[in-house]
């Protein structure tokens, strides 16, 4: 049987919550580390084109490492949490890494690198409050020329370059002294430190040289809310001017002058104060200039400023062609919102957009209109910052929802566009105060969620989501809103400030204005004059591509229509039946008191049923396909099987069937459970590494048999998920998501001998880039065959599974059974 092969569909990530992790490089594609991860992003193809798969733990910052001719960057340097340097080559269409620096003994949080002879020079700063200074050659060797230590103190930043006219590196570190200190390379290759630049008077954050003309400017941010550059340019002569000096009719900063060499009579540079840029109201984190282009041939270097702050601002600032003085070009962001400022900045290498990501990982973008001159809020590639505990594909399988330990519930669809439809987050159902860390579908546009609390949440679609979701998805608005009856749904939901409950807006409390509807301040449901607690405003709007982040956060709330109250601990598990009739919960246990299930009706949203078994967590749970029968695998390493014994007036499950932990096949936690497309069996997976596949029981005494061989999944499964099409030979596809963040997919032959171990067939797995690089925690194949969004939406060749892992990625891969 032919090998099955995953193709990646989408990523869905965001920016570590560290200042240095993004770069955009002068080819278009823009490098941010996500969780343990390097991310390669298109903005034109709007879709991430690979992960790279190396660190072991978070990556704290990364670096293109720029050439001269501005083309496309070959070479990129990434540091991580795992106290190591990696240098990533671009070898056939592919990067794959090409060294290790291995020495510091703390974190890694800043790196930077330029091209030096025949390998790369790298510096880094750790938390070990150590510099290092490594070269990388082209054999994949990873050399350490000079470590610096500061004793108790902190390099926050370091950026490299060439002393000009010369081929002498210079290396800028900013730290926890309020100072910049420059350190240039003897021919011993060790660092000799030439100067430190005073003048800030709190941390230095960041530090970024660019060459102008044949001087270098250097620009440094600091927790003092000010960006100081430096110009750095050979002289003649030795000694320095005194602040404050007249050289003629011109008044001159204060020098610092130094030589490449000690020795060297020649040679000499200065450095001095350029100007002191103002105009941020809190901690500045990050500078960036404006990349260099290169016209007829010839370098043009565009001097532009680029500063973030936790202000949530961005700002552009240029010098004035004529006196030179820099002044404030373009302030983007707003001060406000629900965002906790800015932490870096990138500008894209034509100057027409410009990013910054934020302290909750979210990538804010503005692009400038060409007609207008305008800059305008853009699309940018989001994600969860935590962990992803769930996610659920919507009935018809247009759109999948997740839930995260960020407190979030996201909600991503594909945009159709003529030229290729991509994936995007079109809403933000959920901003919690807690961890979610579970959620089941009600229909196409209800869902339940629970999170780190004793409180379930019932949300519903508003009418706006709907209308823009049938714009950016191209298709019948007609069609959502009947599906939905949306004569009776708010138009969208709005946050209170000091509460956990999304509450409705509806048509009534707004008042039209030009650009959308905007809210009006006496009628808005919830923000009178003599409202006490202000809420922030809803504003509906009209989309026909996706959401920028800013409107994320306010716009795509969906109201919450119901809480249910009766488990005593956090939400632990949620399960619903196909038709959105039935959900069952079950909360954290470490008693058999407290591990019981309950079950909801969705009509009434009144307690059905508590459904006692197991004496300790109730892991997952899932209802059979004609919901018949509700299964339920616990901590205690024991499944039990509940079947429907009446279906009116209300339904009513009674206890089937179970294995104890002495009839239980498993050793350890059962982690996940799934029931095949026909109902007849299901199968289970747990932490000893075990996958088994169970027959259907007749009867409540039947005793509870594998129905298949055990599977050795090499590494503990996770998460287990039933393709919903069988193969051509009509045995069964079952994913399996482990800890090491593979997800693979076997096939299972029920009329195969289990005792010869020939049952079970391995069709393929996620490669390298494809993989979480933490625990798979959920799969979910789409429930009709097909690729959402594209032209081949109802392909039966193809299907679709989702994926969310530990590592804060939502995935989506395509599968092609053709060769089944």
């Amino acid at each position: 049987m032919a090998a099955l092969r995953f193709e990646t569909c989408h990523v869905a990530c965001s920016a570590n919550r560290t200042p240095n992790v993004v770069s955009w490089g002068r080819g278009g594609t823009l490098a941010f580390g996500t969780c343990d991860s390097v991310a390669l992003y298109d903005p034109e193809e709007r879709r991430v084109l690979t992960m790279l798969n190396g660190h072991t733990g978070r990556v704290n910052a990364v670096q293109w490492v720029h050439k001269e001719d501005c083309g496309p960057e070959t070479h990129l340097v990434s540091g991580g949490s795992d106290s190591r340097l990696l240098v990533w080559a671009a070898r056939s269409g592919e990067f794959v890494q090409s060294a290790e620096c291995k020495g510091h003994t703390g974190s890694v949080c800043a790196v930077d690198a330029i091209y030096a002879g025949a390998g790369i020079l790298a510096a880094s700063a750790a938390a070990d409050s150590s510099v290092r200074l490594w070269l990388c050659g082209d054999d994949g060797k990873a050399e350490c020329l000079h470590t610096l230590t500061f004793g108790g103190g902190f390099m926050m930043d370091v950026s490299l370059a060439l002393l000009p006219g010369t081929e002498v590196p210079v290396l800028a570190c900013g730290g926890d002294d309020s100072r910049v200190h420059l350190y240039a390379r003897s021919r011993e290759k060790k660092l000799r430190r030439v100067t430190a630049l005073q003048g800030h008077e709190d941390w230095v954050r960041g530090v970024a040289w660019t060459s102008l003309g044949g001087d270098l400017l250097l620009a440094s941010c600091s927790q003092d809310c000010l960006i100081r550059v430096w110009r750095l340019g050979a002289r003649s002569g030795s000694g320095a001017r005194a602040e404050g000096e007249r050289d003629g009719a011109v008044i001159k900063m204060k020098e610092d002058v130094f030589r490449a060499e000690e020795e060297d009579e020649d040679g000499a540079f200065a450095v001095a104060l350029e100007t002191v840029l103002t105009g941020h109201e809190n901690w500045v984190y990050g500078v960036h200039w404006q990349p260099p282009a290169y016209e007829g041939g010839e370098r043009q270097q565009r001097l532009g400023l680029l500063s973030a702050s936790m202000d949530k601002t961005m700002i552009l600032w240029t010098p004035d062609q004529a006196s030179g003085v820099w002044t404030e070009q373009v302030r983007v962001g707003e001060v406000g919102g629900n965002t906790l400022g800015f932490l870096g900045c990138q500008m894209s290498p034509d100057a027409s957009s410009i990013l910054a990501h934020a302290f909750h990982g979210a990538l804010h973008l503005w692009r400038k209109d060409a007609g207008s001159g305008e800059w305008r809020p853009a699309a940018a590639p989001s994600g969860h910052f935590d962990e992803v505990r769930d996610l659920s594909w919507d009935p018809e399988g247009e759109f999948v929802l997740s839930v995260s330990a960020d407190q979030t519930a996201r909600l991503w669809a594909p945009w159709r566009t003529p030229s290729r439809p991509s994936w995007h987050e079109i809403s933000r159902p959920q901003i919690h105060g807690y961890d979610v860390r579970c959620l089941a579908p009600l229909g196409r546009f209800r869902f339940v969620s629970g999170a780190d609390e004793k409180v379930l949440r019932v949300f519903r679609a508003p009418r706006n989501f709907l209308e823009n979701l049938a714009n950016i998805s191209a298709t019948s608005k007609e069609r959502l809103l009947a599906s939905a009856d949306s004569d009776q749904l708010p138009v969208g939901a709005s946050a209170p400030a000091l509460g956990l409950s999304n509450k409705a807006v509806f048509q009534g409390s707004l008042k039209s204005g030009p650009g959308g509807a905007d809210p009006s301040e006496d009628e808005e449901l919830g923000n009178g004059a003599s409202d006490p607690y202000r809420e922030s405003y809803f504003r509906a709007v009209n989309l026909t591509e996706p959401p920028p982040e800013d409107h994320l956060l306010q716009n795509t709330l969906w109201p919450e229509v119901q809480k249910l109250y009766g488990h005593g601990f956090e939400m632990f598990c949620l399960a619903s039946d196909r038709g959105g009739t039935l959900v069952a919960s079950a909360c954290k246990a470490s008693k058999a008191e407290h591990a019981s299930v309950l079950l909801w009706s969705a009509a009434t949203w009144r307690p059905l049923q508590t459904l006692a078994c197991h004496t300790l967590t109730v892991t997952q749970m899932a209802f059979s396909p004609d919901a018949a029968a509700l299964l339920l695998v616990s901590r205690d390493r024991t499944w039990s099987l509940w079947r429907r014994r009446r279906s009116e007036p209300e339904p009513e499950y009674a206890l089937s069937a179970r294995t104890t932990k002495e009839t239980s096949a498993h050793g350890r936690i059962i982690w996940s459970c799934d029931w095949s497309p026909d109902g007849t069996y299901f199968a289970t997976g747990s932490r000893d590494k075990k996958v088994i596949v169970w027959g259907p029981v007749a009867s409540e005494d039947a005793e509870a048999k594998p129905r298949s061989s055990i599977l050795d999944a090499g590494d503990p499964a996770t998460a287990v998920a039933f393709c919903p099409r069988l193969a051509s030979d009509k045995s069964y596809l079952l994913a399996v998501g482990l800890e090491r963040g593979r997800v693979v997919l076997f096939g299972w032959r029920p009329d195969a001998d289990p005792a010869a171990g020939r049952d079970w067939i391995r069709y393929g797995e996620t490669d390298a880039s494809q993989s979480h690089t933490r625990a798979v925690k959920r799969l979910r194949w789409r429930p009709r065959p097909g690729r959402a969004g594209g032209p081949d939406d109802d392909d039966d060749a193809w299907l679709q599974l989702a994926s969310a892992g530990a590592d804060h990625a939502v995935k989506i891969f395509d599968v092609n059974t053709e060769a089944l």
